[in-house]
C-alpha cells in the first residue's frame, strides 16, 4: 500500500465519525428525573458531606479510585520528538484506549502547554484530588527524572513515567527469563545497554536491583562509550559511567553477554555480534527498526536469544505486558506510590508467567500447537489474558507488604476473579481470530467486487494478511472503482466470468450433473454460472478458492440458494444454519438461528444447536447454551415452550457432553444471579450462558438487531453453518470493518476445515494400518 494511502487510512481513522479515540460515560441511570436528581442536585450534596467528613470516601462515591491522568507536553512523542502537547494529544488518547481495553481504567488523557519542570510539577500536583494516579508519558530527559522525582515524593498517588519503567520492567523479564536459558548468572553478565536516555537508565536501575553489577554495565550514547573521565558528564549519565579503557561500542562488545539496545535502526553489526561471548542476549528495542534485524542476529548467531519492540518476531519487549495491569493493582489497593517493590513484582510475576502452559488461545492466535518455555518465547504474548490475574496481584501484594497501601486485599482467589470479570472478552475474541488468520491466510473471492467497500476490505485483508483476496466481477469495472479510489490491489486476480468460457463450461457440467433431476439443463447451468454466486461457490467447490464472500447488495437466499446447490452441506449434517456472533459488553454471545429457519421443527432445531455448539468450540470457547423461550422451566404452556423443552431433553440423552439448558427466558439466561436464585438445579448455574438457541428465525432476528442498535453490541455474521466448504453471506449494506471480520471468519473456517480433514486422514491411514497388519 502506497504511504499516502496509508497516511490517509490513519487520519480517516482518527476523524471518522466522533473524533478521537475515546469519550466519557455514565455509570449510572440519567433517564428519569429522580435520576437526575441524585445525580446532580440536590441529591450530589449527601456524597459530598460524607467526602468532607472523611477524605477517604473520595473512593467510594467518586470515580477517583479508578481513574488515572495520562499527562504529557509532548517533548518526547513516540519517534516524533517534541511536537507539542496539542500533536501528542493523539497518541495519549490511544494510551487511554490501552489502559481501558487491558485492565478497565478510566483515563483522561492531558496535554500540559509547559517546558518548565516546576510549572509542569505545580499542575499536576494540584490536579491530585481527581486521579487515583497518574502516567507520565512522552516527556524528554533529562527533565522526565526530575518531574518524577519531585511527583512521587510530592504526591500520594501513585506516579509512573512508562516511558522509562515499562521498558525497564518488561526487558528485565526478559533478561531474567534469558539468563535462565542462556545458563547465565545476572550478577555475572557483561551487559552494554547502547542508549542514554530515559529508558536506558531506568532499565540499567531495574536490572541493578535485581542482581545485576554496576561494575559490569557499560553504557553508550551519541558519543561513544560514557566514560567516567568524559568532560561536563551529567549526574544522570554519570551514575553508569565506567573507568574501564572502552571507548566504541565494538570494543564494549568483546566478550559481552548481553546487548540492550534503546537506540536506533542499525547501529549494531554482525561483526560486533560475533565478538559476543557464548550464547549472547540480544535485545534490540529500537522502533520501527532495531539496531540489528532479527534475521541478521539470528544467521550471525545461533546461539544467541534475540528479542525486540516488534509484534512480527518472537519476544516483543511490549510495554502493554505492563503498564495496564501495573497500576490496576497499584488502585486496587489505594497505593500511595509504585515503588521498586511494586516493579519488581511486576517484573517477577511477567518472568514467572512465560513458564507455565500456555493457553490454547495463545497458540491459536500465534498459530502454534505447543507455544513454551524456550528462546523464542522469554516472556508472554500481549494477548495473554492471564496477564491481568498474574501482574496486578502480584503488584497490589507488593504494596500491601511495603507499607503503601490504603486498602487491604484478603481474598486473593476473589479478586483475581474480579479482574477477569472486568475485562469479560468483547473484542478480544476478534483479536485472537484475527492473529489465527494471518498466521495461515487462505484464499477469499468476494463475488461482488466492482463496490467500493468489497475492495477497501479486499486491500485491508490482503495488506494486513489476513487473506489472499480474488475479485469476482465485471473487470474494467472493477479496474475503475480502483483507480478513481487509489486503491492498492496490485498483483490482485481479477476473474470476470463473461471472460472464462472455459471456466463457465466446467461449472456447468457439474452443476448439470448435480441437477439435472431438479429441473435444471446444461444451457440453464451455463447461464446461472454467469451469476458471480454460482461462479464463486463453484470455485470453492473445484479448490480455486478456499472460501466464498458476498451478500453486501443480494437478499440472502440468492447468495445461500447457490452454496447449498453446488456445495452441499457437511458430512452427517441435514440442515445448515446461521449465528452471529455479538460483541457485548459483557463478552461474547452467540446467536442462532438469525437467518435460514424460519420455524424449525424439534428435530431441526436439535440439529441446529449441535452446529452451533460445534462451531463455537472453534473459537476456544466451551459453549454454554440456552434454548430460549418465553417460559421458564414450564412456567407456561404452548407450543414453543413444549419446543424448546423436548429439544433441551433430547439434547442432555443423546449429546451429554454438551452443557445446554432450557427452556428459560433470556434475561435468566445471562444473569447468573438470577438463574441462580429462582432455579438453582438449572445446568448453567455457574456462570451465565454464552449461546442463545432461539426458537425461530423471528426471535433471532429480531434479538440480534435490537441489541445491536440499542445494545451497542458488535455483530459478526451471519456465520452460515453446516456447508461442506466455507461460504459465508454479509448483512446488507454492511461496513467495511464487518466485511473484515467476515473475511476473518472465513479464513479461520478454512483453517478449521482443512485441519479436520488432515486429523481424519491420519485416522484412516492408522486404521488402514491396522486393518493391514492383523
Amino acid at each position: 500500500m502506497s504511504k499516502t494511502n496509508k497516511k490517509q487510512d490513519a487520519l480517516d481513522y482518527h476523524s471518522n465519525g466522533r473524533p478521537g479515540k475515546i469519550q466519557v460515560l455514565p455509570t449510572k441511570p440519567t433517564n428519569t428525573q429522580r435520576d437526575l436528581s441524585l445525580a446532580y442536585s440536590p441529591g450530589v450534596a449527601e456524597p459530598c458531606l460524607r467526602i468532607a467528613e472523611r477524605k477517604e470516601d473520595v473512593y467510594k462515591y467518586t470515580a477517583k479510585g479508578n481513574l488515572v491522568a495520562v499527562i504529557s507536553n509532548g517533548t518526547a512523542v513516540l519517534g516524533l520528538g517534541d511536537i507539542g502537547p496539542e500533536a501528542g494529544k493523539p497518541v495519549m488518547e490511544g494510551k487511554g484506549l490501552l489502559f481501558k481495553i487491558f485492565a478497565d481504567i478510566d483515563v483522561f488523557d492531558l496535554e500540559l502547554d509547559t517546558k518548565n519542570v516546576d510549572e509542569f510539577v505545580a499542575i499536576v500536583k494540584a490536579l491530585q484530588p481527581t486521579f487515583g494516579g497518574v502516567n507520565l508519558e512522552d516527556i524528554k530527559a533529562p527533565e522526565c527524572f526530575e518531574i518524577e522525582r519531585r511527583l512521587k515524593e510530592e504526591m500520594n498517588i501513585p506516579v509512573m513515567h512508562d516511558d522509562q519503567h515499562g521498558t525497564a520492567i518488561i526487558s528485565a523479564a526478559a533478561l531474567i527469563n534469558a539468563c535462565e536459558l542462556q545458563k547465565k548468572k545476572l550478577d555475572k553478565v557483561k551487559i552494554v545497554v547502547n542508549g542514554a536516555g530515559a529508558a536506558a537508565i531506568s532499565c540499567s536501575r531495574l536490572y541493578e536491583s535485581l542482581g545485576a553489577r554496576k561494575e559490569n554495565i557499560v553504557m553508550l550514547d551519541r558519543s561513544g562509550v560514557i566514560r567516567a573521565d568524559r568532560l561536563n558528564l551529567d549526574r544522570l549519565k554519570s551514575e553508569f559511567a565506567t573507568t574501564r579503557n572502552l571507548h566504541t561500542l565494538e570494543e564494549a562488545m568483546k566478550d559481552a553477554d548481553v546487548f540492550i539496545g534503546l537506540s536506533s535502526a542499525n547501529t549494531l553489526s554482525a561483526e560486533a555480534l560475533d565478538t559476543m561471548a557464548k550464547n549472547p542476549i540480544v535485545f534490540a528495542m529500537a522502533n520501527p527498526d532495531p539496531e540489528i534485524s532479527y534475521e541478521l542476529a539470528t544467521k550471525t548467531r545461533k546461539d544467541v536469544i534475540m528479542a525486540t519492540g516488534r509484534s512480527d518476531y518472537p519476544n516483543q519487549v511490549n510495554n502493554v505486558l505492563g503498564f495496564p495491569y501495573i497500576f490496576r493493582g497499584a488502585l486496587d489497593v489505594r497505593a500511595t506510590a509504585i515503588n521498586e517493590e511494586m516493579k519488581r513484582a511486576a517484573v517477577i510475576a511477567i518472568a514467572e508467567l512465560a513458564k507455565k502452559p500456555v493457553p490454547e488461545a495463545v497458540n491459536m492466535a500465534y498459530n502454534t500447537k505447543n507455544l513454551k518455555f524456550g528462546k523464542d518465547y522469554i516472556i508472554p504474548k500481549p494477548n495473554d489474558p492471564r496477564l491481568i490475574t498474574a501482574v496486578s496481584p502480584a503488584v497490589a501484594r507488593a504494596a500491601i507488604e511495603s507499607g503503601v497501601a490504603g486498602k487491604a486485599i484478603t481474598d486473593w482467589d476473589a479478586y483475581s476473579e474480579e479482574l477477569r470479570r472486568r475485562l469479560g472478552m468483547d473484542d478480544r475474541i476478534m483479536r485472537v481470530v484475527s492473529n489465527k488468520a494471518k498466521s495461515d491466510p487462505r484464499r477469499v473471492v468476494f463475488a461482488e467486487a466492482d463496490n467500493y467497500k468489497i475492495l477497501k476490505a479486499a486491500q485491508i485483508v490482503k495488506e494486513e494478511g489476513i487473506a489472499i483476496p480474488i475479485l469476482l466481477g465485471k473487470r474494467g469495472l472493477i479496474n475503475r472503482i480502483i483507480e478513481e479510489s487509489a486503491l492498492e490491489l496490485e498483483g490482485v486476480q481479477i476473474i470476470d466470468p463473461t471472460e472464462e468460457t472455459a471456466m463457465v463450461n466446467r461449472y456447468a457440467e457439474f452443476l448439470y450433473e448435480k441437477r439435472q433431476r431438479r429441473g435444471v439443463n446444461l444451457f440453464q447451468a451455463k447461464k446461472l454460472m454467469l451469476d458471480r454466486n454460482y461462479f464463486g461457490a463453484s470455485m470453492v467447490q473445484f479448490g480455486e478458492a478456499d472460501a466464498l464472500i458476498s451478500g453486501l447488495t443480494k437478499d440472502y437466499a440468492a447468495t445461500v440458494r447457490p452454496a447449498l446447490q453446488i456445495i452441499g452441506t457437511d458430512a452427517g449434517v441435514n440442515r445448515v444454519a446461521g449465528m452471529y456472533l455479538m460483541l457485548t459488553k459483557k463478552g461474547p454471545v452467540f446467536f442462532g438461528d438469525t437467518t435460514i429457519n424460519k420455524n424449525p421443527t424439534l428435530a431441526e432445531l436439535v440439529d441446529i444447536t449441535v452446529l452451533i455448539h460445534e462451531a463455537v468450540k472453534k473459537f476456544n470457547i466451551v459453549p454454554r447454551i440456552a434454548m430460549l423461550s418465553y417460559s421458564n422451566f414450564g412456567s407456561t404452556e404452548g407450543d414453543v415452550p413444549e419446543k424448546m423443552r423436548m429439544a433441551t431433553k433430547i439434547l442432555h440423552e443423546r449429546y451429554p457432553e454438551i452443557i445446554v439448558d432450557g427452556e428459560m427466558q433470556a434475561n435468566f439466561a445471562i444473569n447468573e444471579s438470577l438463574l441462580k436464585d429462582n432455579f438453582p438445579f438449572s445446568g448453567l448455574n455457574g456462570a451465565p450462558a454464552n449461546t442463545l438457541v432461539f426458537p425461530n428465525l423471528e426471535s433471532g432476528n429480531i434479538a440480534y438487531k435490537l441489541l445491536q442498535e440499542l445494545g451497542g453490541a458488535e455483530a459478526v455474521g451471519p456465520i452460515l453453518l453446516g456447508l461442506n466448504k466455507p461460504v459465508h453471506v454479509l448483512q446488507l449494506g454492511s461496513s467495511v470493518r464487518e466485511i473484515v471480520d467476515m473475511v476473518t471468519i472465513a479464513v479461520v473456517d478454512v483453517q478449521a476445515k482443512m485441519a479436520a480433514a488432515e486429523e481424519a486422514s491420519k485416522r484412516k491411514g492408522l486404521f488402514g494400518r491396522k486393518a493391514k497388519s492383523e
